[in-house]
């Protein structure tokens, strides 16, 4: 059955792709520049590729649009799908759709509100495979992931796939939000070791350049840092140094500048992020107003997100003796140094 419905969804998919695809219209445009209508965009562009009886439907989506509404909508649905939860599916990775995305929803968004640009691109190497490891924070829906992924995919042809806390696949919020198989059919890796790991040194089949994996050494401690300490590094994990070794593949680090004001002056309050099993819950000025409108889960402040490529690196290290686990230690949180002032002067340089 699952295979039947990928299979049907590619199909699908390749009518549209060879067609006119989705035409961004006014009421796109509408949605981009009124936050509460973000939501409704990616909503739309999945239906437009994809039969879905359990998504949203047009009275729903005015519904997002007004205080309060969303709640509404989000009973409308319940009741009409015979309360339940959206049926949760199984998604396989799509290449072909992720590129109708990239370029039918995420180019107006990256292009005309968070500016994405690349910079220092003579250091980005011909070809992959490779692990990308990048700063994150923002506390809100990783589009500082999200645009890089976009950018390195304009520049260089890469398929490129975020690695995503398991959160952004199968939290109540996200399933109601959007598509519950969206995430995995977009490229995305769940965080956890065996899925990493599986991602890494499954074939590329059909992706000529190798596998782009885009990682957050901090993990998950990046967005929680909040506001106060949105300029530093947390300590990095180390299984990409660990999988970047046992493969043979370079790690490649950007510094971002910018993510941090996708989601200004938040604090997290772990305790009641810990009830509600978010990967975080960011306070803010910003949150009254996500009260009133719960479909502004997926927006973030517009900024200008700039990421700088450094040259990349090969791990080299036994990681099956003592001393080699020690050596992996080292090498993270040298390059997490390493980092941290590149970090330091680009802020220090833009404060001048």
């Amino acid at each position: 059955m699952i295979n039947q419905h990928s299979e049907n969804l590619l199909n699908t998919q390749l009518e549209n792709v060879s067609g006119e695809g989705y035409i961004f219209s006014w009421f796109d445009w509408f949605c981009l520049w009124y936050p509460p209508g973000w939501l409704i965009l990616f909503n739309r562009h999945w239906q437009h590729y994809q039969t879905d009886p359990d998504g949203w439907n047009w009275p729903e989506y005015g519904l997002f649009l007004i205080p309060g509404g969303f709640y509404l909508a989000l009973l409308s649905r319940w009741v009409r799908l015979g309360f339940r939860l959206p049926r949760k599916e199984v998604g396989e990775f799509d290449p072909k759709y992720q590129q109708a995305f990239s370029k039918e929803v995420l180019g107006p968004i990256i292009k005309y509100y968070f500016r994405g640009e690349l910079q220092q691109v003579e250091n980005l190497p011909p070809t992959g495979p490779l692990i990308v490891a990048m700063n994150h924070a923002g506390m809100c829906f990783p589009w500082d992931f999200l645009t890089l992924g976009y950018l390195l995919s304009e520049i260089k042809g890469w398929v490129v796939q975020p690695v995503a806390s398991p959160a952004l696949f199968e939290h109540p919020w996200v399933i109601w939000w959007l598509p519950p198989k969206w995430s995995q059919v977009l490229g995305g890796v769940r965080a956890e070791l065996d899925n990493f790991e599986t991602a890494i040194a499954a074939p590329a089949a059909g992706i000529a350049q190798g596998k782009i994996l885009l990682y957050a050494p901090e993990g998950m401690r990046g967005p929680l840092k909040g506001w106060k300490k949105r300029y530093q590094l947390e300590k990095f994990d180390v299984s990409f140094i660990k999988l970047s070794d046992r493969y043979q593949i370079p790690i490649l680090p950007v510094v971002c500048i910018g993510s941090e004001s996708l989601h200004p002056w938040t604090v997290n309050f772990q305790k009641l992020q810990r009830l509600v099993k978010l990967p975080f819950l960011p306070f803010s000025p910003l949150m009254l107003v996500l009260i009133l409108f719960p479909s502004m889960g997926i927006w973030a402040m517009r900024t200008r997100l700039r990421y700088f490529i450094q040259p990349s690196e090969q791990v080299g290290v036994k990681t099956h003796s003592g001393k080699g686990r020690v050596a992996i230690y080292q090498q993270a949180q040298e390059l997490r140094e390493k980092l941290q002032t590149k970090i330091t002067l680009m802020v220090n340089k833009s404060a001048l």
